[in-house]
């Protein structure tokens, strides 16, 4: 152990590329677990920490379908990465419709200066919204409050997680980060995406329907202590985010998602300050069923500002904007501004009768 915690090497990972590292990481993990909490580093790699052992269905008798496991308890569990994040490392399937800004030699092949964890495990394909997703990382389900809470306590920092991207389907059958049975979660300088940066240059094809509910990241559920996010992306699943209440998040960042930031219940405030949103079906939505088992309820949300583009014209064509705000059963409370820098001067909503959205400046 160092000052700084403990590293991931110490347990076995090698971060070439090649090498299995799920078991080393699962062991770090474990380790921290039994000592009541503590910090695991990760060193940065160029080549990244392959996670390609399948998921686990359940873990000490409860659903989970994770590969990688957070243990159930009162401990606080803390995965760093060796910088920031660099954000958007993953333009998905944009390469065609730009060739003088976005060049295949420029955006053809994932950028590698992040610390990065990558799935290239593909997942079953679950398309029953009520199921618990498959993903890389999660915490299996407990027993507290509603969120059915196992883990008190877990954070990420500095952090990649990459999902595969199938190129016969041309969508994630995986999640990345499932957190919602984790009572206190915290990431920060992080970002959840796909695994390749095809693009229609190379494979003719662009991202279709999901018909699998995967998402970025998911936080705790409902009835949880507190969660927060700075400076975080999703892009290429069909959530971005789902969240709950007593989130305060400072930037996050959407693309290429079906739904960016879905909420399913936020009796307790969530306060967003802002969101750029690149090329999502739609930005802001509630549930419209019981999502991965969270129930549907009121949700008191602020958002300081929406900065976006619609993606309207471009690929993939299954990402243009149709809706800023989609919340038929008008459950949204609370208000939204938004901006976008061209193009056409309207951000269309579907019920929110009793949200309060503006345009930035008026």
């Amino acid at each position: 152990m160092s000052s700084f915690g403990f590293n991931v090497m110490d347990f076995g990972a090698k971060a070439d590329g090649v090498t299995d590292d799920t078991q080393a990481i699962q062991s770090a993990i474990d380790f921290c677990a039994k000592r009541g909490g503590g910090r695991i580093c990760f060193p940065y790699s160029p080549n990244g920490y392959r996670i390609a052992s399948p998921a686990v269905e359940t873990y000490g008798g409860r659903p989970v379908r994770s590969q990688l496991v957070i243990p159930p308890g009162n401990h606080n569990i803390f995965l760093e990465g060796e910088m920031p994040c660099r954000l958007l490392n993953a333009y998905i399937v944009r390469l065609a419709d730009c060739p003088k800004i976005f060049s295949p030699t420029k955006f053809g092949t994932m950028r590698k200066d992040n610390t990065f964890l990558f799935s290239d495990w593909q997942a079953p394909e679950v398309h029953d919204p009520t199921e618990r997703p498959y993903s890389i990382l999660a915490a299996p389900e407990g027993d507290s409050c509603k969120g059915h809470f196992s883990l008190t306590t877990f954070s990420i920092a500095n952090l990649e997680f990459r999902v595969h991207l199938d190129h016969d389907r041309m969508y994630p059958t995986q999640s990345a980060v499932n957190l919602q049975n984790v009572s206190r979660a915290h990431v920060a300088d992080s970002q959840f995406c796909l695994d390749d940066n095809v693009g229609d240059t190379f494979l003719g094809k662009q991202l279709q329907a999901n018909p699998c509910h995967t998402v970025g990241l998911m936080m705790s559920g409902d009835q949880n202590d507190h969660n927060t996010l700075r400076s975080v992306a999703a892009q290429g699943f069909r959530y971005g985010f789902v969240l709950s209440e007593h989130v305060i998040a400072d930037y996050l960042y959407i693309h290429n998602c079906e739904e960016g930031v879905t909420f399913h219940d936020s009796s307790h405030l969530t306060v967003i300050n802002h969101i750029t949103a690149q090329h999502n079906k739609r930005i802001i939505t509630t549930t419209t069923t019981e999502l991965f088992g969270h129930a549907k309820g009121p949700c008191a949300v602020e958002i300081g500002s929406i900065n976006f583009e619609s993606g309207r014209g471009l690929q993939p064509a299954v990402d243009a904007l149709e809706y800023g705000v989609y919340d038929p059963e008008n459950r949204l409370r609370g208000y939204a501004r938004w901006y976008q820098p061209w193009g056409d001067q309207e951000f269309p909503v579907c019920g929110a009768n009793k949200f309060h959205i503006s345009h930035f400046g008026d």
